[in-house]
């Protein structure tokens, strides 16, 4: 697919550009981004390079990974980064992180229901799943804010660093979002509570 842009009242989710690589170093030598996500630690400018140069046009170009730089509208400096990863039979999943002097600002809620709109409307996702390791309250606070539903905590499901870790997951629906689902959906029954 090629790149697109998507945009919301305040912010543009646009491709990434080579240009990208000094404000996404810097950003990235936040210790909260290099803790509670996958990014390498320390955080080098080679890294921001490989990233910009291989594994964003290389994501786009598979139709496996969609990363998309966040500005704001009116123009000004990159404030996030985020990103759908397709899983399997239809299901994708969001990645994201938000420079730390923008926390707080509502940003990232409006940067994910951008991107669960786009999944569902754009590449006919069935279920968007969202995950963050058990601890990172400001992500799980903007999947709740979005409308995830948090379904529980996996054991040992996400590597960061080396270490499996055991993660919180969620997922949102087109349902969700009032759209319909590319495949019907047959919810299990409620069962009789166990004694």
């Amino acid at each position: 697919m090629d790149p697109i842009t998507l945009t919301t009242d305040r912010l543009r989710l646009r491709n990434f550009v080579p240009g990208d690589a000094e404000a996404v170093y810097d950003i990235c030598q936040d210790p909260a981004i290099r803790r509670w996500t996958t990014v390498p630690d320390p955080y080098t400018r080679q890294d921001a390079d490989f990233f910009l140069n291989r594994l964003v046009p290389d994501g786009w170009r598979e139709d496996t990974e969609y990363a998309f730089a966040v500005e704001p509208l009116a123009g000004g400096p990159l404030l996030a980064a985020a990103s759908l990863s397709s899983r399997d039979s239809g299901a994708w999943e969001i990645g994201y992180w938000l420079a730390e002097e923008h926390r707080g600002s509502g940003y990232m809620t409006e940067i994910a229901r951008a991107l669960a709109h786009w999944a569902f409307t754009g590449l006919g996702c069935t279920r968007l799943v969202w995950r963050a390791e058990v601890g990172n309250a400001g992500s799980r606070a903007v999947a709740e804010r979005v409308g995830f539903v948090v379904e529980g905590v996996q054991r040992a499901a996400l590597v960061n660093k080396g270490t499996l870790r055991d993660c919180w997951v969620g997922a949102l629906l087109p349902s969700d979002f009032g759209l319909p689902s590319p495949l019907p959906y047959l919810p299990a029954p409620d069962l009789p509570a166990r004694t």
